[in-house]
């Protein structure tokens, strides 16, 4: 790398120092010239050769070089999933996932994000959520689940909506209300069980902001902005996301890197809320009620980059009978190969699945028939990754499996 540098600096244009200043904000101080080009972030990479390479060490090497338009050009951008593995066996902390959002916001701001992915983005800005669910349809399904939960609980359970002064304000991903309503009747069994006060929101509701993934920053900055808005307009005093990694990520990085300040709120996941709920004796499970073995996947977002990795663990070890490490796990864990938008991006559908080979083999080697994992987006990857190598074994939310082990007045 030094006989490269050694060569004559290229002429920067406006648009060069831009996506310069980008980087260096997106470094968060670090310097891309502090690179050893070792090759441990390629090494680190679980994706390899699939077809388009992905390599972490080439993606710097012509940022230094100056060829940020070869770059960016290239499928690389829209591959990586921007996992972090790479940053955590790098000796010099070269963030690489940051450094690729960067870029995709460059790419972004011309106009040229992958259509797919595009669409999800605008329907979220279109129509509050990123599946275009109308409010009448979600109101409906919540009526629907409401009844569910008082079938099992009485008329004293409820799943509130826009109650005031509740001390928790829970957001959802909209796949929840379209396709996985068990998933929102689970989140309210638990909620009624530890007692707590909360409420859904009518008008926006939809925890995902796939602006982290497209690199739109006017667009992260109106999704965050939503959600701060009904926290305050409920009167909440927390914000309790639902089992998406991207979406956590999105509340916890993007309010300082998009609005220019921190949330005036605390914001937590509700897997880190069901863990308080076990420690404070607010829940009781029986573990005897999921009694197939079980594994856990840590989702990059959750895990990796906001460092949530024993209190899923706390909840299973609880919640199920038989509890299987992967190996590697916690922040040497591969990535599904989902990520990063990669689930919106149909035109990378079979590297999606080449990349997820690794997890296949990691899962196959726990024996286990269920993954747990708190995030909608590898749940769903998970269980294509399941059908595509017949694999039989299913992905499940953490929720749904408190749910199930719940013991309420002496009984599940």
């Amino acid at each position: 790398m030094a006989i490269l540098l050694a060569k004559e600096a290229p002429t920067l244009t406006p648009h060069h120092l831009n996506l310069q200043a980008k980087i260096s904000r997106a470094m968060g101080g670090a310097s891309l010239q502090a690179c050893l080009a070792c090759g441990v972030c390629t090494g680190g990479c679980p994706a390899g050769d699939i077809g388009a390479p992905v390599d972490p060490r080439k993606m710097v090497r012509l940022l230094l070089l100056g060829m940020e338009d070869r770059l960016l050009a290239s499928d690389m951008i829209w591959l990586c999933t921007m996992c972090g593995r790479c940053t955590v066996y790098c000796p010099v902390g070269v963030n690489m996932g940051d450094l690729v959002r960067a870029m995709r916001s460059e790419l972004a701001a011309k106009g040229r994000v992958p259509v797919n992915l595009q669409k999800v983005v605008d329907l979220a800005l279109e129509s509050g959520n990123n599946m275009g669910i109308s409010q009448e349809d979600y109101l409906d399904t919540l009526d629907w689940m409401q009844e569910e939960l008082q079938a099992e609980f009485g008329n004293e359970a409820e799943i509130p909506v826009d109650k005031k002064d509740a001390r928790i304000l829970y957001v959802i991903n909209p796949r929840e209300a379209k396709f996985f309503p068990l998933s929102i009747l689970a989140a309210a069994k638990v909620f009624h069980a530890a007692g707590e006060s909360w409420t859904l929101s009518s008008r926006y509701w939809d925890a995902t902001n796939y602006a982290l993934f497209s690199g739109d920053d006017k667009a992260g900055a109106i999704l965050v902005q939503r959600l701060a808005d009904e926290v305050e307009r409920l009167g909440c005093q927390e914000l309790i996301m639902t089992e998406c990694g991207h979406a956590f990520r999105a509340i916890r990085w993007g309010p300082e890197q998009w609005l220019g300040y921190k949330l005036p709120f605390s914001v937590r996941s509700i897997v880190q809320l069901m863990a308080e709920y076990l420690q404070d004796g607010r829940i009781r499970l029986d573990p005897s009620r999921n009694s197939e073995p079980v594994t856990y996947h840590d989702p990059c977002n959750l895990g990796r980059k906001e460092g949530i990795f024993e209190e899923p663990r706390q909840i299973l070890r609880a919640a199920v009978a038989d509890f299987r490490e992967m190996t590697p796990n916690r922040e040497n864990n591969y990535c599904c190969g989902g990520g990063g938008g990669m689930l919106s991006l149909s035109e990378f559908g079979q590297e999606r699945m080449a990349k997820g080979k690794v997890k296949i083999e990691q899962i196959q080697r726990t024996g286990a028939k269920i993954i747990a994992t708190p995030c909608h987006n590898c749940v769903d990857q998970l269980n294509d990754l399941c059908r595509h190598y017949h694999l039989d074994v299913k992905a499940k939310n953490i929720v749904e499996l408190v749910a199930d082990a719940l013991v309420i007045n002496g009984k599940e």
